[in-house]
């Protein structure tokens, strides 16, 4: 123990492991926490207790989806970082850890740190520890994150060469694409420029709000891309089969959505009405993507995949959509699957969700996107190529920020959209204009404040899509999830796949998402109310088990089944002899339908309602999302605006404390991390 550090670092008021129990069973500190702090503690017998308690509390925040801890955040507002409950009956007889760290000194807790075998002070060694800056990882999360930053600088610094015929090419892709206002100049058309800085450059990142074209435009650079491949092949200076090139996304759901919106493009292309995209190119653009798991070839109960730097993608381009979602474990074993030579594109929101897992990849990504970044060489080159000149988004950005575009004009969400108004206003942090928004009276978004979870406004909605707004365009409502129980049983008995698509059809034109899992306005209490609601109106049998009609979400991989997580099936009945045997029809990313027995299926759970994290990469006709009856720091900016944003025409926000929605507004997620940090380095 070092003699000049501070006293209150060298001891604690009480032993450290007997308090983390404590916390332990005041369910603050999850039971794997205290663990890590035993088995450290256990293999250098001597550690200090504070290197303990920061061990503890780096796990502790991994949990809560942090790569580390800060520990300048941690000194500064302890209660308000580690996320502490607030002060209850419960905290009586113990000490907060805000008081154990009331008086230490971040240079004084640094120098005991690094002072630990326990812990090594850069990625050389193997301590379980890991001190960079003033923030302290797990080991393996650190490496995760070097490896992250290491394979995007490499590709960063990738450049290939262009013809000079480049500006021609993006005006024949991308003019149909402009509007009057982008041609007369008031705005630069985003799309053409992503066009041109993916063309010249190993990785870009394309981010964006729902309609703002992140799949259009990447279907235009494929093709530029494609036909500059086919034409090197004629010269002799490429393969005859052009890029090979591979779709992916974090779940089957957003995979399967990104199948059905490249299939829509990819047919008007291979038919020849898109006089811009020749169909021979069309041709070589895949129009099915499948999920990141079964592209690196994921391997039942490992961490590890077919597919590492050992044994690279086999692949020329790899574009990867919902890049929000994706952790920073499967963010590192995709980089590492990406061959050198090969082209990397992410798309995704930066505004959404970040993963359920630790990491916060794509924010970190994008942490100034939307800021006047591009560098002199950029705004060069993209006026040579575009005829735009980013003379107000110049700046001192770093070199992966000349390869990051924000597509900012939404073609789905326009000023009389409702939804699209709302998110914005939320997204922007302004409640004062979410407030305005609401007393609008637009007709595509709609408020219940119910009293308790029997509240018979609710039921009506949940039943049959009953509210107060009728869409602008004077559409049929949306039916509640009595209409998909009506399509089956008008279907009951048939053996058809057509009857299986139309009910999973229209079981996703409404979906109850819910910002908590536990309580009555969280996912089990709604899911359990829905089922209630559902069984005395005579449209399901039971409300346990397996029954008709059933909705159920994979909660794990199965690899046998060839179904990942967050795939949802629906439990249909089919009449075989005279007997009728329930199957579990999952719709797949393929496009295929999937029949399981219902008793090969551990890992589901009932899925009237989903949390907010679930829905990402989902999008529903109608999408009621349910706020809980108190605070919670789930309840975020990002879950908000993401609910919202899963709504394509119709949004009805429950919430039994309205109070809560200007909280949520008002709080962002903010995840510790340093992979900004390392990719601003040199």
């Amino acid at each position: 123990m070092l003699p000049d550090l501070h006293s209150s670092i060298a001891t604690l008021s009480a032993p450290v492991l007997p308090q983390l129990d404590a916390y332990v069973e005041l369910r603050w500190l999850r039971a794997l926490d205290l663990a890590f702090a035993r088995l450290l503690a256990a293999e250098a017998p001597d550690t200090p207790d504070p290197v303990l308690l920061c061990a503890a509390l780096a796990s502790h925040q991994l949990g809560r989806g942090h790569i580390c801890l800060d520990l300048t955040g941690l000194l500064g507002a302890p209660e308000a970082l580690l996320s502490l409950p607030p002060e209850g009956r419960e905290w009586e007889a113990q000490s907060r850890p805000g008081q154990w760290l009331a008086d230490w000194r971040l240079d004084a807790l640094e120098a005991q740190l690094l002072a630990s075998d326990l812990v090594d002070g850069d990625e050389q060694g193997c301590a379980p520890l890991v001190l960079s800056g003033d923030r302290l990882y797990l080991r393996r999360y650190f490496e995760y994150e070097c490896r992250i930053a290491g394979v995007l600088k490499a590709k960063v610094a990738q450049r290939f060469a262009l013809p000079d015929d480049l500006p021609k090419r993006l005006a024949t892709l991308f003019d149909p694409l402009k509007d009057a206002a982008e041609l007369a100049g008031e705005t630069p058309h985003w799309q053409s420029i992503a066009a041109a800085l993916a063309a010249r450059g190993g990785v870009t990142v394309i981010s964006g709000g729902p309609g703002t074209g992140k799949t259009t435009t990447v279907v235009r650079l494929l093709a530029l891309l494609q036909s500059l491949a086919l034409e090197a092949a004629e010269r002799g200076e490429g393969s005859e089969r052009g890029l090979r090139i591979e779709l992916a996304a974090p779940t089957g759901k957003a995979a399967a959505r990104l199948s059905e919106s490249l299939a829509a493009t990819l047919s008007g292309i291979r038919a020849g009405t898109v006089a811009e995209i020749p169909p021979e190119v069309g041709a070589l653009i895949p129009a099915e993507a499948g999920t990141l798991h079964r592209l690196l070839g994921a391997r039942p109960d490992t961490r590890h995949f077919k597919h590492h730097a050992g044994n690279p993608l086999h692949l020329d381009l790899l574009v990867v959509d919902e890049a929000s979602m994706v952790d920073l474990e499967m963010m590192a074993a995709l980089l590492d699957a990406v061959p050198p030579h090969a082209r990397l594109i992410l798309l995704g929101d930066k505004d959404q969700l970040a993963s359920v897992e630790a990491g916060a990849v794509l924010g970190d990504l994008c942490l100034h996107a939307g800021t006047a970044r591009y560098q002199a060489d950029t705004r060069g080159f993209v006026f040579r190529a575009t005829g735009v000149d980013l003379e107000d988004w110049q700046g001192p950005g770093g070199a992966l920020e000349q390869q990051i575009v924000m597509l900012a004009k939404s073609h789905r969400f326009d000023a009389k959209s409702g939804i699209g108004q709302l998110a914005f206003a939320v997204n922007d942090g302004d409640m004062g204009r979410v407030r305005q928004v609401w007393r609008q009276g637009f007709g595509d978004i709609g408020w219940l404040q119910p009293k308790e979870g029997r509240d018979p406004a609710l039921k009506a909605l949940v039943l049959a899509g009953e509210h107060a707004h009728l869409h602008p365009k004077g559409e049929s409502r949306p039916c509640g999830y009595r209409h998909y129980l009506e399509v089956l049983q008008e279907g009951r008995g048939q053996d058809s796949e057509a009857w299986c698509r139309k009910v999973l059809t229209a079981f996703g034109r409404f979906q109850l998402l819910c910002a908590v899992r536990d309580g009555d306005w969280g996912v089990e209490g709604i899911n359990a109310q829905v089922a209630q609601w559902l069984a005395q109106a005579g449209l399901i049998t039971s409300t346990e088990g397996w029954y008709a009609g059933r909705p159920v979400m994979m909660t794990r991989n199965d690899y046998s089944l060839g179904l990942m997580n967050g795939d949802i099936g629906i439990c249909l009945p089919f009449e075989q002899d005279g007997e009728t045997l329930l199957r579990v029809v999952f719709p797949l990313a393929s496009g295929a339908l999937k029949r399981v027995l219902p008793s090969r299926l551990n890992s589901v759970e009932t899925v009237y309602a989903m949390t907010v994290h679930k829905s990402q990469g989902s999008e529903f006709q109608h999408t009621a999302m349910v706020l809980p009856e108190r605070g919670s720091p789930v309840l975020t900016r990002e879950l908000v605006y993401t609910g919202i944003t899963r709504a394509r025409d119709w949004f009805t926000l429950v919430a039994p404390q309205p109070a809560l929605l200007s909280q949520a507004v008002s709080l962002r997620t903010q995840r510790a991390s340093g992979l900004a940090a390392q990719l601003m380095s040199s």
